[in-house]
């Protein structure tokens, strides 16, 4: 049991034990309980005015983040990276407002970093009512792009973690353009997180216009530098999608959504939420197919395990299985063959809610 500093008067110490002993009557209490617990340790100890600093910035980004999304979080998102450095007549701004326009059609919204270039082209083709914009405050760049200013789902961040954060957390699909230093970081930090299963599993499509080979340049350093020399998996490049394509694009998020829902893990249990049950000879291939990246056991169908009485999807087929908890990018292979396998039924079409 974690006590409140000494130092703090008696008072305040008798109030902060009965606010912890009222929390057990509340949903998210014991969650709750280890935050305030956390910060009583903090206080505990010896900490820099700079510490203190990075935690209530970091707590405020995380609260505005929250309160904007949350109205949203059973709406499908699609973020949008690129370079803020190309104007409208360039063929990847015009791309990127093509594809932000079409994708809104199948019932996404759309983020972005909120700025100009491709992020401009983004939140220009969703419309501002499908638009989020995550912004981070930096003391030499421009405010908002136009179509973000004064939306209230523009989000100003003060660190670029937490940024991150909400650009993965919220994400159903990640859409890269060409860019600099920060395209290329967030395209490497979310693959990354797919890779090593601290994100969920979600499409990543790279599109470039017809002729230039940015992306295809990109991918042969992957494949040269880092998967000749066992750097990462074989299978890794599988996590990414490349095209010069807008239907392709959009085909290549939508159809990862036809049959597969979202993910969980119950236990050792990896449970995979079907938006219709796949017939017993589709999970018998699946099985023949990926059964290597099991720990023990097979693929099974299910119904919602008991452990999720409470979980909104309840009413959805499920699959259960044993993951081994490393190969990542064939689970990702996995959940396109599983919509291949249950490709053409209408109840499986867009646009759905999460």
């Amino acid at each position: 049991m974690v006590t409140t500093p000494s130092t703090l008067p008696a008072h305040i110490q008798a109030d902060m034990a009965i606010l912890l002993e009222h929390l057990s009557t509340l949903e998210h209490g014991k969650l709750i309980r280890q935050v305030l617990e956390t910060i009583l340790r903090m206080m505990s100890r010896e900490s820099d005015r700079l510490d203190w600093k990075i935690l209530n910035y970091a707590l405020l980004d995380m609260e505005q983040g929250f309160q904007i999304f949350h109205p949203y979080r059973h709406t499908r998102k699609i973020t949008i990276f690129g370079s803020a450095r190309m104007g409208s007549d360039n063929p990847d701004y015009v791309l990127a407002q093509q594809f932000a326009e079409q994708v809104t059609q199948l019932g996404f919204m759309v983020m972005t970093g909120a700025g100009g270039g491709i992020m401009e082209a983004g939140n220009a083709g969703a419309g501002p009512e499908n638009s989020f914009g995550l912004n981070i405050q930096l003391p030499f760049e421009q405010g908002a792009n136009p179509v973000m200013t004064d939306n209230p789902k523009l989000v100003n961040f003060k660190y670029f973690f937490t940024r991150k954060l909400f650009f993965i957390r919220e994400s159903d699909a990640l859409a890269l353009f060409p860019g600099g230093f920060g395209t290329q970081d967030e395209g490497f930090e979310s693959l990354t997180l797919i890779q090593t299963g601290k994100a969920d599993p979600m499409p990543v499509v790279l599109i470039d216009h017809p002729g230039s080979n940015y992306w295809k340049d990109w991918d042969t350093y992957i494949r040269n530098h880092l998967m000749e020399r066992g750097l990462i998996s074989p299978d890794d490049p599988s996590l990414y999608t490349i095209t010069d394509n807008v239907d392709d694009a959009c085909h290549a998020i939508s159809s990862f959504y036809r049959v597969y829902h979202s993910c969980r893990y119950v236990g050792d249990r990896l449970v995979l939420r079907l938006k219709g049950e796949l017939p017993d000879a589709a999970v018998m291939l699946l099985n023949e197919e990926y059964g290597d990246i099991l720990s023990k056991g097979q693929i099974e169908k299910s119904a919602a395990l008991p452990e999720e009485k409470n979980d909104e999807t309840i009413s959805l087929p499920r699959l259960v299985l044993h993951f081994n908890h490393r190969d990542f990018a064939k689970l990702h292979q996995l959940i396109r063959r599983l919509n291949d396998l249950g490709d053409g039924r209408p109840e499986m079409e867009h646009p759905e809610r999460k």
